[in-house]
């Protein structure tokens, strides 16, 4: 049974003769609720550590700086107040539209890594403060520069600058969004497909060497080389990403939902899923469902 009410889908103020829409906000708290938009976002936020920040199935406690870029289309986001005691808080919001750069010119080398960037960012993309401190004076006049034309091209400018940040963090799960995203080797392609049809099943590291025509040490090795995930690591955030969309969209139970995405064991699953996500399945529901907005 589905459920997807609770999501406030947001219409944004964004017209179609912009290129973008810029708030620049100074707020003592937190209350918009969790949502989701078509457009593209950047949110820049400055003395609000403590604050939650959950981007789909990420849920992180964030410091005095957090810079984001969302271009997942459904890809539910908040900031939320949680231990945040700052009353002197500015957010920087801007929002895109897909098209903002045309493919045409994504396809360019001079913008490729942008287009890379903004591939990555389907999941939500966290920058490093290195990255924050690179953009942060672009980023503080965005709001008062009145010629529109330069305005553009600032901003066009930060994109690029937040590109050139290789150890930028995606944050949700590829499965919980309903993103495919695959390594750039085949062997390692094929792995993945094969784990993304099969992930309620048991899967064997046999299985998958063979599949690909390695010993599973040497697999092991390679996959962890491309992936930078040991497998084991891999096939349960692909499982818990698949599990936190659940307890999302349905109203199965935590059991169901736990037996349905592979995990055998009930109690493992709980664990797994604290570690991984800092709280159990029923809070992960309840944060989600407790800012209800139905429209």
């Amino acid at each position: 049974m589905e459920n997807q009410n609770f999501i406030m889908r947001e219409i944004t103020p964004l017209s179609e003769r912009d290129c973008f829409y810029i708030a620049d906000r100074r707020k003592s708290e937190f209350t918009y609720p969790i949502h989701c938009h078509t457009e593209y976002e950047l949110n820049f936020v400055e003395n609000a550590a403590g604050v939650r920040r959950v981007v789909g199935d990420s849920v992180e406690v964030i410091g005095d700086y957090d810079l984001v870029l969302i271009t997942g289309k459904n890809l539910e986001h908040v900031w939320e107040q949680n231990e945040c005691q700052s009353k002197d808080i500015r957010e920087i919001t801007i929002q895109f539209a897909p098209d903002f750069l045309s493919e045409g010119v994504l396809r360019k080398n001079q913008f490729a890594s942008i287009c890379r960037m903004l591939e990555r960012a389907r999941c939500g993309l966290c920058f490093p403060p290195q990255a924050v401190m690179k953009v942060f004076h672009l980023l503080d006049k965005l709001a008062s520069e009145e010629q529109g034309f330069y305005a553009v091209v600032d901003f066009i400018t930060i994109l690029y600058e937040l590109s050139l940040f290789e150890d930028a963090r995606v944050l949700a799960t590829s499965s919980f969004s309903k993103i495919e995203t695959f390594s750039d080797s085949r062997r390692v392609q094929k792995v993945q497909h094969y784990i993304a049809e099969h992930y309620r099943e048991e899967i064997r590291l046999g299985v998958l060497a063979e599949m690909v025509g390695m010993t599973p040490v040497s697999f092991s090795r390679f996959f962890k080389l491309r992936t930078g995930k040991t497998l084991s690591d891999y096939i349960i955030d692909i499982r818990l990403g698949f599990a936190t969309r659940l307890l999302v969209d349905s109203t199965r139970t935590v059991a169901e939902v736990c037996y349905d995405c592979g995990f055998n064991n009930l109690s493992n699953f709980n664990r797994l899923f604290k570690r991984k996500k800092g709280c159990s399945p029923k809070e992960f529901r309840e944060n989600y469902r407790k800012k209800k907005v139905v429209i």
